[in-house]
């Protein structure tokens, strides 16, 4: 059984001020951050339910390699979808997708997802935005609360489908503040509602220069080196640095309250994105 224990809260100084981080990089060496959260349910499922998941997403995708760990832990089969997978990561396989292949993961390219699930499939939307995320995200919420205890602490974490923030927030007493990586602020905003629909919603941050998501941009990685450098902790280099690009540009707004950052993990895709970067920069200190 893999165990999942609380993550601990640790304080460092960046910029010349000081957060607090919620380290779900330390979950677990596999299934850590958000993906351990998001697949809790998945994780205490018994195993004679399900046969096989069916997911779908992009090729390096964090979730594609927490899945193919968890499946092959509980015996289920994997099909992952994908609409390609590039030439070159096929004569190299490297990253998350290599990890998924030695676990077993079916990846299946350039198909439609099956219309109908046959008995003991269960599908996985891309990323986990799904209902069944919130048990395990109810959880994050309550050790942060048994954590803070009197602070009344801003949490700001970066989203994707926006499920860990909903979640987050549906479950906190707490502001919780969040920025797109994926779409704008209306892309986010329909993530949200296609959860549940009318709950009190996270703050939405935006940065003023636009990103495209899984994009190289030189500032992501000269951030991801400097919050490295200064604070002896590594970050997702997909999400994190447009998450301290903004959180750090909006801190005026937050003068006087004290602020949480989620440490969502998924370090696991910092090997192929650092791979693209040095290619594409040449650059030494990455």
């Amino acid at each position: 059984m893999i165990e999942i224990n609380p993550s601990p809260i640790q304080t460092i100084r960046f910029r010349g001020r000081s957060f607090w981080i919620k380290r779900d990089d330390l979950l677990h060496p596999i299934l850590n951050g958000n993906k351990a959260r998001k697949f809790h349910t998945l994780l205490h499922t018994p195993s004679h339910l399900y046969r096989r998941i069916i997911s779908h997403g992009s090729i390096q995708s964090n979730a594609l390699y927490a899945l193919s760990y968890l499946t092959k832990q509980k015996g289920w089969h994997f099909d992952y979808y994908v609409k390609t997978i590039p030439k070159f990561l096929k004569c190299n396989p490297h990253g998350n997708y290599l990890y998924a292949l030695r676990n077993g993961a079916r990846i299946i390219e350039n198909q439609s997802l099956p219309e109908v699930l046959q008995e003991g499939d269960c599908f996985v939307p891309e990323g986990g935005a799904m209902k069944a995320s919130e048990e395990g995200i109810a959880q994050l919420a309550q050790e942060i609360k048994d954590q803070m205890g009197e602070e009344n602490p801003i949490i700001f974490l970066p989203s994707g489908t926006g499920t860990t923030a909903y979640y987050l927030q549906k479950h906190l007493p707490y502001e919780v503040v969040t920025t797109p990586l994926v779409g704008d602020e209306a892309y986010l905003l329909e993530q949200f509602r296609a959860l549940e629909g009318k709950k009190r919603l996270p703050t939405i941050l935006e940065s003023q220069k636009k990103y495209y998501f899984g994009k190289l941009y030189r500032e992501f990685v000269e951030i991801w080196v400097e919050l490295r450098q200064t604070t002896k902790l590594t970050f997702d280099l997909l999400y994190d640095p447009k998450g301290w690009l903004v959180l750090t540009a909006h801190l005026p707004r937050f003068e006087g309250r004290s602020i949480l950052y989620l440490h969502q993990g998924g370090l696991s895709g910092n090997e192929s994105l650092l791979k693209r970067y040095k290619r594409e920069f040449d650059e030494d200190f990455i």
